[in-house]
């Protein structure tokens, strides 16, 4: 169970235009799963980074993650892994939060990859599957296989937010509850 204090989020390629694209996820769930985390990332005082691929007319950084954290910086990476990105890397290091929970679109890709670096680099990594979409069933399990291998974590955005709130009976406790419910929310 990581401490709150010791935790930072990267957030990759959650893109209008890109969210739709994944198959393990549909659109609804990964953005509902976003806003919650967004929510639950303000909530907490956890600090976020958010990584996008290059695409014609901007990030467009989905508006579930830009209106929960307007002050989260957004960085335009060049390839696939955003720990290869020089400010990617630097904003995160600069937190000095060891514990790097990660989740985007593609699984695959730019989850795995910089899960992979960032392991490396000497982080913890958690990367949240309802949180991620990826390309197949079966190619985004072999990725998760392999971070799990290389020492990471596969966990859910609920069970994330609860390994770090433990009562929910405190003020913040209870607005974890609440806004966890939000992933119950049937899909549209």
């Amino acid at each position: 169970m990581p401490d709150l204090s010791t935790v930072q989020l990267h957030v990759a390629d959650l893109q209008d235009g890109i969210v739709g694209l994944a198959a393990t996820n549909p659109a609804v769930t990964l953005r509902r799963s976003a806003r919650i985390l967004a929510d639950m990332a303000r909530l907490l005082d956890i600090p976020v980074t958010l990584s996008a691929a290059p695409r014609p007319g901007g990030p467009a950084v989905i508006a579930e993650l830009t209106e929960a954290l307007p002050d989260a910086p957004v960085f335009v990476r060049s390839g696939p892994c955003a720990w290869d990105d020089e400010g990617v890397r630097q904003a995160i290091t600069a937190h000095g939060r060891p514990d790097l929970v990660l989740c985007g679109v593609l699984t695959e890709v730019v989850v795995l990859h910089t899960a992979l670096a960032a392991i490396e680099g000497g982080f913890t990594v958690q990367v949240l599957v309802d949180a991620c979409g990826g390309i197949s069933a079966r190619t985004e399990e072999a990725a998760l296989r392999q971070i799990e291998a290389a020492g990471g974590r596969v966990t859910s955005v609920a069970g994330f937010i609860a390994d770090l709130v433990r009562d929910f009976t405190t003020p913040t406790g209870r607005q974890v509850v609440t806004g966890l419910h939000g992933l119950l929310a049937p899909a549209h």
